[in-house]
């Protein structure tokens, strides 16, 4: 199996690095590869425009989809949406490791969907859901949150994680027909004690060789 880690923080010392740091180890450790997309590191441009493209389709009126769906079929994205496209495309297994920040994802995470998952590369009229092109790719959503599990519950102040990350779960990753896995949580991380991290920590580690595992069975 081949895993792709999207990950988005500022900070290599913070704890979600330390979940980014865990999926890696935990998968090459069990005889997989694994590729980061450390989208602060390499210094990835959220904000789309003109540069994703190498040419324009229509010089007079700019229409991003349009452009888009020519680029993908001249081959025509710039080279740093052309990595990362070829990153995703390797990928069996897609984990997203990120801070909630808002309410979603950070600027520079919602600027990698924008950009990467383009029109005629990730979907088309016609190919989204049960008909996306991605049925085959299974991906997570690794988070960390500042408030408490009790504030991302039914009856907490900011409704529970699954309303919350509907957004993403939803209309991102079950978009493009992805099998997309119950999401991972960390709560709380800046507010709870080392042994609490350490706990999220073990139970991730374990969360990601029993996906790795079940990627081996179906492969056998």
């Amino acid at each position: 199996m081949h895993a792709l880690i999207v990950y988005a923080h500022p900070e290599p010392t913070s704890f979600t690095a330390a979940l980014k740091n865990t999926a890696v180890e935990a998968l090459r450790g069990a005889g997989h590869s694994v590729e980061v997309s450390d989208l602060y590191a390499e210094g990835f441009n959220p904000v789309a425009g003109r540069h994703d493209f190498v040419e324009a389709f229509d010089p007079n009126r700019f229409n991003y989809q349009a452009e888009q769906g020519h680029a993908h079929a001249s081959h025509g994205f710039a080279p740093d949406i052309a990595r990362e496209q070829q990153r995703f495309l390797k990928a069996d297994l897609v984990i997203w490791v990120y801070p909630i920040w808002w309410g979603g994802v950070p600027a520079i995470l919602k600027g990698w969907f924008d950009r990467v998952l383009a029109y005629g590369f990730a979907y088309s009229d016609g190919r989204r859901y049960d008909t996306g092109f991605f049925p085959d790719k299974r991906g997570i959503l690794c988070l960390t949150t500042g408030g408490t599990q009790q504030r991302f519950s039914p009856t907490g102040v900011y409704g529970s994680i699954d309303q919350v990350l509907w957004p993403v779960q939803r209309l991102m990753l079950e978009y493009l027909a992805i099998q997309a896995l119950e999401p991972f949580v960390a709560y709380g991380t800046p507010r709870v004690d080392q042994q609490t991290r350490e706990g999220f920590l073990q139970a991730w580690r374990a969360r990601v060789l029993d996906i790795a595992k079940d990627a081996r069975l179906a492969a056998e």
